[in-house]
């Protein structure tokens, strides 16, 4: 069995050899860089199953890194765990605006970004595995599951894998309303540390792209989300 090849970029050796040391254990195999710059072309070079991604790195910083990546075609589709020592809520939402998969604060349990990593994994091997026929049209617009897409009258949305998920999510209980809560959990995993205002960030980003259809994703005040029935 093939195994995953998670590229770690830090600044810091001991973060960078200490998340090596324990990844290396859970059975993954490692590329490292130290800086943003070569961090995107050992991307575009190796093509890694998944990027940890320091947010703090000298010259081009994670979220530069993130942005280049997300707009990049070789390198759009990676899934990122963003590392913060700060924490702030503004970089998570800047993060996860430009299309990370994850976060976690610095200091953390390389153990709880072990999980996070296989979480992450088996969230995307469940999405390779899912029928062809795994088509949802509502009107004009069809979530394609097999093939990670949404188009609105065949025009393809450029949707972040966050935002694709919530919107599946949604379209399958079409009238039932969730918490955030509940969206965390659905799209994320359980207990998955993460703040409301992420989710509303997600729903701004999905309801610009839906354009003229945002209105399917109902706001129900004091509680949560839904899609419109």
């Amino acid at each position: 069995m093939t195994k995953e090849t998670i590229l770690i970029v830090d600044d810091e050796e001991d973060i960078l050899e200490l998340i090596k040391y324990n990844l290396k254990n859970g059975g993954y195999s490692i590329l490292t860089a130290q800086s943003g710059e070569q961090a995107i072309k050992i991307a575009k070079q190796s093509r890694p199953d998944l990027i940890v991604l320091d947010l703090m790195l000298p010259g081009m910083d994670g979220l530069e890194v993130t942005r280049y990546l997300r707009s990049n075609e070789e390198t759009r589709d990676m899934p990122i765990v963003m590392l913060t020592a700060k924490g702030e809520e503004s970089d998570i939402i800047t993060g996860l605006e430009l299309g990370a998969n994850d976060y976690i604060s610095k200091p953390f349990s390389p153990k709880v970004l072990t999980a996070r990593i296989r979480a992450i994994f088996r969230r995307r091997k469940k999405n390779t595995m899912e029928p062809a026929d795994s088509i949802k049209q509502e009107g004009d617009l069809t979530i394609d599951r097999a093939r990670h897409v949404v188009t609105i009258q065949g025009n393809t949305l450029d949707l972040t894998l966050s935002e694709f998920e919530l919107l599946s999510f949604l379209a399958d209980k079409k009238g039932w309303v969730f918490t955030r809560g509940q969206i965390v959990d659905a799209i994320r995993g359980e207990n998955y540390a993460v703040t409301e205002r992420s989710i509303d960030v997600v729903i701004v980003g999905l309801r610009k792209k839906l354009k003229n259809y945002a209105s399917i994703i109902e706001t129900v005040r004091g509680v949560g989300y839904r899609f419109k029935e």
